[in-house]
């Protein structure tokens, strides 16, 4: 039997992106600054596609600046392009809510296989999931608690989508990228574990995430 028509191997390890997985999108919260201010829908994610490895937000989250510096560097790249956004203004958006439906999944996914956390985050706030207040912090808190690891970009210095971070957990929780399904809700982040041979499902809801994970687990999530 060819490589290509092999069985694949058993999923052995989840792993989960953080904000717009286990949280409401962040995504959300940047439309509604930018509608409330009158900047066009979609503006920061603009500005952070623009020079996506380089830029403010790239540096920030590989923990290369502060966010001192982001401040004003991310208000340069806002300025280019003729808009007056400061970077700490971005940053206060980045908590999102809990999602129950998510955690429960997890909590019950976590009794048969290992389960991780890759996050791109940056130094502000508190904790992995950037709280913006302390009830906040303490529900991020507890979710993570249940992971098995939490690999942090700002922690170990780069970031999705650097085949690097992918490489790093999995060899923290000693398995294969084969043996490993990833959610994320940025298909940019997906391309390159999908290529290392994760399985992949890419998250734009919490009801749609976990029906992808009841299949490809066969277990009842709900």
């Amino acid at each position: 039997m060819s490589a290509n028509n092999s069985v694949r191997k058993k999923i052995k390890a989840v792993l989960w992106d953080f904000g717009g997985v286990l949280t409401t999108s962040p995504f959300e919260a940047f439309n509604r600054f930018e509608a409330e201010n009158g900047f066009p829908k979609d503006i920061i994610r603009t500005i952070n596609s623009t020079n996506p490895d380089t830029n403010a937000w790239a540096q920030l989250e590989s923990a290369a600046i502060l966010v001192d510096e982001f401040d004003s560097t991310f208000a340069d790249e806002a300025k280019a392009l003729g808009y007056e956004i400061r970077g700490r203004d971005v940053l206060a958006l980045l908590s999102g809510d809990i999602r129950p439906n998510m955690v429960k999944a997890l909590e019950i996914i976590k009794q048969s296989h290992q389960v991780a956390c890759i996050t791109n985050n940056v130094k502000t706030g508190t904790g992995p999931g950037m709280a913006r207040n302390a009830k906040k912090a303490q529900s991020v808190a507890d979710v993570m608690a249940m992971f098995d690891l939490v690999v942090e970009s700002s922690k170990v210095g780069y970031r999705k989508p650097n085949p690097k971070i992918y490489q790093f957990t999995c060899e923290s929780i000693g398995v294969t990228p084969d043996e490993c399904l990833f959610l994320d809700d940025l298909g940019i982040n997906l391309k390159p574990a999908k290529a290392m041979g994760m399985r992949t499902i890419k998250v734009v809801n919490a009801e749609n995430a976990i029906s992808e994970l009841e299949n490809h687990l066969e277990l009842t999530l709900t």
